[in-house]
């Protein structure tokens, strides 16, 4: 080994780190990625042929190393706290009371404001200023050890830098929020479209997806960001105050919120709600509302907790942005089982961050209720700042002669007539060879949650049905190779991944294919109770009526739909059609002896590491149990992984018990 490469190694590392720091930590940058990139490839290259060169915390460490197996699980060392909520400034000033009541009558109370970035919470571990491991908050006591993937995180350093009088905490853990940036989160979505692949929600989803991906070079490859927003443990403490304390990791080299702010009072904290609320929407990622803290550790520490969240911290959420735009038309979209839904085609917004040209009407009841006409000035928002709907018109500003918007008579599709439901909102193309209904239903069957063809997305089924290769469910399952390439943009390998994927999912067990064709009323759970009490299509088609509603979950409604289907020519042609590509699932049914679950109604809500979500409920319904889709005082239990939200905070106010994934399968293997 040469001097000279030794000498390059540490000036590389060094330089890397030092654009780390203006990029992230100054909002400064000094070169392009491009140059950035040829630093750190020279970096690699001398690391690559001199391997003893290659330290813990070099910035090579980001690239990326081998596919790992899976997640190990690590115990927090000081819990990660749920956050409780305001949605005005009434609530806020409560809050501010019940704080000033707890402390002496007299004391000087500082407030910190952050922005809430809609990201996934992850607690990272120095010690001795060297990067140790990162956990996901999991549900609040332990979480899954993600490491491998967040050292691919550029913002996130992995070692600290010491100020010129003090090397900080021997130990310090830093709390904050990974996250994606609009602009990434829309690239890659076209990407994902140009590929006709799956299209993703939303970039907080996205990024928790990516940091259980068991490749860090997939991570690395999504450009996600870390911002941090509080501590767990650390020794020495830093500053008495948070704000300090915040600036003291900043100098250190991990980013923070650029809109951190201290105030006096709380009359200043609410004026910069209010003009925050004005200026968010320019960020480059999204954010829900405004954390407010107690400055003060002391003061913190005399506030304290309740049971699930601190009383020194309060969100104050902002409500659902709305904006006027120009209703152009209203379109009808079909769906699997020939419902219409109207959809406003809207002139173009900007919404909460995104331009929305498209939004939901939801039937035809609320165009009646608003008195929609086309040209009509309407107002929009998105529901939990994701879906966009028209809330409002302003009659004030209708054009003359405008024409009212009305339930169209015939399927836009098939031009088959159309019935509305006697008693609901609801418009029906009735139509089963509707060319929309069937895309619908093929995509339905091929989703994840049923058959799980991941090869098959939108793109895909619309040449299939538009070039009439696929008919029927069964037809996917006839699809040849030739068939394939005869498709645009179809290569031999890309035909010949989808057939693998389509191949694949013959084994599916019974549930899911049952789930999968769409039955009306018929979802994944009322689907295992099917499967489990009758394991086979026969067994299904020959149950009496009652036997169908004495079902746990069943009941009149869903079992009057599940037996006029099986007896219909079109459910009788459907799974006939099914059994004659070899697709004719029976149940297996649990050979346990230890019904442990009997009785007893069980909700799984988050990621799971070590199931899919299909998986645990099957084992609950094997156990004797019922894997329920909503929690209520007659919940037994629930189950909570990664990211965890509405359920778990339910189960929580109502005193239902929480078990992480490790204690559930504790609880199952000391019954078996």
């Amino acid at each position: 080994m040469g001097q000279n490469a030794k000498q390059r190694a540490a000036e590389l590392r060094k330089e890397i780190e030092r654009h780390n720091d203006l990029y992230y930590r100054d909002a400064k940058p000094e070169i392009s990625d491009f140059a950035y990139d040829q630093l750190l490839s020279e970096l690699i290259a001398i690391e690559s042929a001199n391997p003893e060169l290659a330290t813990p915390d070099s910035p090579t460490q980001r690239v990326g190393g081998a596919p790992i197996d899976g997640f190990e699980t690590i115990e927090h060392r000081q819990p990660m706290y749920s956050i409780d909520n305001t949605y005005n400034e009434a609530e806020l000033r409560s809050w501010d009371e019940r704080v000033r009541k707890t402390l002496s009558s007299d004391a000087t109370i500082a407030y910190v404001c952050e922005p809430k970035v809609d990201g996934v919470a992850l607690s990272i571990r120095y010690e001795n200023g060297a990067f140790v491991y990162a956990v996901t908050r999991g549900d609040g006591r332990r979480g899954d050890d993600v490491s491998a993937n967040v050292k691919t995180i550029r913002s996130v350093p992995l070692r600290l830098t010491p100020s010129p009088n003090n090397a900080g905490p021997a130990v310090l853990e830093v709390r904050g929020e990974v996250y994606m940036e609009n602009a990434d989160f829309l690239m890659i979505n076209e990407k994902q479209k140009q590929m006709q692949k799956e299209t993703f929600a939303n970039p907080r989803n996205f990024t928790a997806g990516t940091l259980k991906q068991l490749d860090p070079k997939i991570t690395r490859s999504r450009n996600l960001k870390f911002v941090a927003h509080g501590f767990g443990e650390v020794s020495p403490p830093l500053d008495d105050s948070y704000f300090e304390a915040m600036q003291q990791i900043k100098s250190a080299g991990i980013p923070i919120a650029a809109n951190l702010k201290r105030f006096d009072s709380i009359d200043e904290v609410a004026a910069y709600i209010q003009e925050f609320a004005q200026t968010r929407t320019s960020l480059p990622y999204n954010t829900d509302g405004m954390v407010v803290k107690v400055d003060s550790q002391r003061q913190r520490d005399t506030l304290g907790y309740t049971s699930k969240s601190p009383r020194w911290v309060i969100a104050y959420k902002y409500p659902a942005e709305k904006v006027q735009t120009v209703l152009s038309d209203v379109t009808w979209q079909v769906g699997k089982n020939g419902t219409l839904t109207p959809v406003a085609e809207l002139e173009p917004v900007l919404v909460a961050g995104t331009t929305v040209k498209r939004a939901s009407l939801h039937n035809i009841e609320q165009i009646q209720r608003l008195g929609l006409h086309l040209g009509d000035s309407v107002t929009v928002e998105k529901a939990g700042e994701i879906i966009p709907q028209v809330v409002a018109v302003d009659v004030t500003k209708r054009v003359a002669n405008s024409t009212a918007v009305v339930a169209p008579t015939t399927c836009p599709s098939c031009v088959a007539p159309v019935e509305k439901e006697p008693d609901g909102p609801y418009i029906r193309c009735e139509n089963p060879a509707c060319p929309a209904q069937l895309k619908e239903r093929l995509g339905h069957f091929a989703a994840r949650p049923q058959m799980n063809i991941d090869r098959l997305g939108e793109a895909l089924i619309d040449q299939l049905v538009d070039a009439e290769k696929v008919h029927t469910f069964a037809d996917l399952f006839r699809i040849t190779r030739d068939d394939l390439l005869s498709l645009e943009r179809m290569g031999e390998k890309s035909a010949d991944n989808v057939l693998a994927s389509i191949a694949g999912a013959k084994d599916r067990p019974l549930d899911r294919v049952l789930a999968g064709i769409g039955v009306r009323h018929v979802g994944n759970t009322v689907s295992r109770q099917l499967a489990g009490a009758f394991g086979s299509f026969d067994g299904i088609a020959s149950a009496s009526l009652e036997q169908l509603a004495a079902i746990d979950g069943v009941g009149d409604v869903i079992a009057q739909a599940v037996f006029d289907f099986v007896h219909s020519d079109v459910g009788e042609k459907t799974i006939a059609d099914l059994k004659s590509v070899g697709i004719d699932p029976q149940q297996v049914r649990s050979t346990s002896e230890k019904q442990i679950f009997t009785g007893q109604s069980i909700v799984v809500t988050g990621t799971l590491s070590k199931f899919d979500r299909h998986q645990i409920e099957e084992l609950i319904v094997s156990l004797g149990g019922k894997a329920s889709g909503s929690v209520s005082k007659k919940t037994s239990f629930v189950v909570a992984g990664e990211n965890a939200g509405s359920k778990l905070e339910k189960a929580q106010s109502l005193g239902v018990p929480v078990l992480s994934e490790d204690e559930f399968l504790a609880r199952v293997n000391a019954a078996s």
